[in-house]
């Protein structure tokens, strides 16, 4: 019979059984069951907040949900922008491993490679907000999100290494948005980064005090949701599609995506009469 978490010893509060863990990859949660994840759409958004108290620590349960969740509106063509923010003080401390075997650990890690997959490979856009804490496998779902809007409360460190392990979801993708040097000098010292450091060097892309953040948030979606969806599809995939090419292939797939895809869009047409008719554009999203 499978031992209880209090016989467990564990600290965590969803862990039933190990076999319930073990299903979750081929069972994704639905939306209504979530526990740990807030999931609900508001017209042309997506909101998911984290909401396991009380430092978001990241199990297999809400990086399932997670996925669930982005998986859920990926293709709804009425959803926009997808808004990923936390319910707690902390955004996320990382990954909880209290309760996991080293055997579980492998699950766990794959677990989060579902969430970066999600979050990387989702048409939609993705707006990340930080108002505290982003430690470890936290500071690498905010590193993911395609806009960060953070608070003077927010930090952001790769403790890995303290611990005799590295990261390897930020050792692939800081260097494609800090430059070699720098993901260097997280990865190998640990050590925390300041909300204004983090916008001096393009971690996040907008820093404003807390009392301002629902503001500047309300702000960034009209501005994102004001467009056509399929074009917000269309340009995320062009610069993320171009990532790591050389700049003649990076040209070449973004020309690709722009001549074959953007040119049969109605919203392509209409954005063109409108410039020329001198008035805003009335979007279809198709």
């Amino acid at each position: 019979m499978p031992m209880t978490r209090e016989q467990r010893g564990g600290r965590g509060v969803d862990v039933a059984t190990p076999e319930m863990l073990g299903t979750l990859a081929l069972h994704a949660p639905r939306p209504e069951d979530f526990q740990f994840v807030k999931f609900r759409v508001e017209g042309e958004i997506a909101r998911l907040t984290l909401d396991r108290p009380e430092h978001n620590l990241l199990n297999e349960r809400l990086l399932m949900e997670l996925v669930a969740g982005i998986n859920a509106v990926s293709e709804t063509r009425e959803i926009k922008l997808i808004v990923l923010d936390s319910a707690a003080k902390a955004f996320c401390g990382g990954i909880e491993l209290g309760e996991y075997t080293a055997r579980r650990v492998f699950q766990l890690l794959d677990a989060f490679h579902s969430a970066f997959s999600a979050m990387v490979e989702t048409a939609k856009p993705v707006l990340v907000v930080v108002n505290g804490p982003a430690f470890g496998g936290g500071a690498e779902l905010a590193a993911l999100g395609d806009l960060v809007i953070a608070t003077p409360n927010a930090r952001f460190a790769q403790p890995e290494i303290k611990l005799g392990a590295f990261p390897p979801l930020a050792a692939a993708v800081l260097p494609h948005i800090l430059g070699p040097k720098l993901a260097l000098e997280l990865v190998l010292t640990g050590e925390t980064m300041t909300a204004e450091r983090a916008r001096q060097v393009g971690l996040v892309n907008w820093l404003v005090p807390e009392a301002e953040l629902k503001k500047k948030v309300d702000e960034v979606i009209a501005k994102v949701t004001s467009q056509s969806g399929p074009v917000l599809t269309m340009a995320k995939r062009a610069i993320l599609g171009s990532l790591g090419l050389p700049l003649r292939d990076a040209v070449r797939n973004s020309m690709k995506v722009f001549l074959n895809e953007l040119a049969d869009l109605e919203d392509a047409q209409e954005g063109l009469r409108a410039t020329v008719e001198k008035r805003a554009p009335k979007w279809k999203n198709r």
